[in-house]
């Protein structure tokens, strides 16, 4: 067990605390516990590269860890009424999409290698994004004006291309091609 996989280990027990603040309506507290989870982010990755200790632990567990955080913070958005459903059910069902291809290709032993793509890398980036501003406007108020509703646009339409295109890969890789 490294130091950056502890990080990343500490960074998804802090998923259902970022949720219980959200559901309590602890605003601060949500965009604090967010934001320290994104810098850990930043510093488990530095630390990982720097210090050579990246694992395959390391590689399956970050990004998992990521998207536990997201996925649960869009819903949890959506069901206390800060985001409307539709955005939650796009971005859960595109991870759900990616995942149960994943198992589908193993189970019929031709898996398939994960390599993210530049729209998924965008896509994420978006998501992290608009999540730190909802939770930021949330907590330290503020004019949301036309920026809310653009950067939920921009998420639901990179999530949809960023699912289209690896439901694309894969087909291609479960057809033979």
């Amino acid at each position: 067990m490294t130091i950056p996989n502890l990080i990343t280990i500490l960074r998804l027990i802090l998923v259902p605390f970022v949720v219980v603040m959200i559901n309590e309506g602890q605003w601060a507290a949500a965009f604090a516990l967010f934001a320290f989870a994104g810098i850990s982010d930043g510093v488990d990755g530095f630390i990982a590269r720097r210090f050579n200790m990246r694992t395959e632990f390391g590689a399956y567990i970050d990004p998992l860890a990521d998207k536990a955080l997201l996925v649960s913070i869009y819903v949890t958005l959506s069901v206390v009424g800060v985001l409307p459903g539709w955005i939650a059910i796009i971005v859960v069902s595109r991870d759900l999409m990616i995942l149960a291809a994943i198992l589908v290709s193993r189970l019929m032993e031709r898996p398939m290698p994960i390599r993210p793509l530049l729209v998924s890398k965008l896509n994420t980036a978006a998501q992290i994004a608009f999540a730190g501003l909802v939770l930021a406007i949330m907590a330290f108020g503020g004019a949301a004006g036309w920026i809310v509703p653009a950067g939920m646009w921009l998420v639901a339409v990179l999530t949809v291309i960023s699912g289209g295109a690896y439901l694309g890969r894969w087909l291609r890789h479960m057809a033979g091609a």
